[in-house]
């Protein structure tokens, strides 16, 4: 019994943050879908499309989420916003959000800062700490990593670092799309794409510092409008 029902518990936080993902991509391909829904004119929708796809977000859900961003179905809509602040010994925090209400969400991720050892910043205090770059997550155990490192770099990758049976590949964002699609016609299967704030430098935090950023990152994830979180510090080994 004690199994089972550990089992229908794992089962069902994997639906349930399955579910806050696929939320997450819908509100992603709407907002890049109020520029036209063509995917062949319209890259940032593309983009947005093919990131849902690689986390096996439904056909019916991406075709759904377009007509609402085009304005072809009622839907809500929504604005992009990015939050910066601090974490534990000045680490730098990037929050990218869409929301449909700002005055409702800024106030509750300044509450999610404070009340977690942190401080929400104004506009430019951390962000040029981060570089936007393309990234494709590898299973290295699954593909040879020199097939991984001959292909990536040929299709114009800058950088590739494996590191506890994963490989990641990072690319300029211009040649995001040249990348993936040489991956893709080599048959090496990633198990994430997308576009992330990269930190040029890293804080390395140690002891109760450790636990007390983890746990600010993870409430802000779990916020409803919260797209992405990005942060510059490392552990301590």
């Amino acid at each position: 019994m004690g199994r089972h029902n550990t089992i229908a518990g794992r089962m069902a936080s994997s639906a349930a943050a399955k579910g806050r993902l696929f939320t997450k991509l819908a509100r992603e391909i709407m907002v890049t879908a109020r520029a036209g829904s063509d995917l062949n004119s319209n890259s940032a929708l593309r983009t947005a499309v093919n990131k849902a796809r690689d986390n096996s977000m439904p056909k019916d859900n991406i075709e759904r989420a377009i007509k609402k961003g085009a304005g072809e179905m009622k839907g809500m809509t929504f604005e992009e916003i990015t939050y910066e602040g601090y974490g534990p010994a000045g680490s730098a925090i990037m929050v990218e959000v869409l929301t449909d209400n700002r005055n409702r969400t800024h106030p509750e991720l300044r509450r999610i800062f404070q009340k977690n050892g942190g401080n929400m910043g104004e506009m430019g205090v951390v962000a040029w700490m981060f570089k936007k770059r393309g990234v494709f997550v590898i299973d290295s155990e699954k593909v040879n990593e020199e097939k991984i490192m001959e292909i990536a770099l040929d299709a114009g990758a800058e950088d590739i670092i494996t590191e506890d049976n994963y490989t990641t590949v990072y690319v300029e964002v211009t040649n995001f799309a040249t990348v993936r699609e040489a991956l893709i016609t080599a048959e090496i299967p990633f198990e994430k794409a997308g576009l992330e704030l990269i930190p040029e430098n890293s804080v390395t935090l140690s002891g109760e510092m450790v636990k007390t950023a983890l746990e600010l990152i993870e409430k802000l994830e779990d916020h409803d409008d919260v797209q992405n979180v990005y942060h510059n510090f490392d552990i301590e080994d």
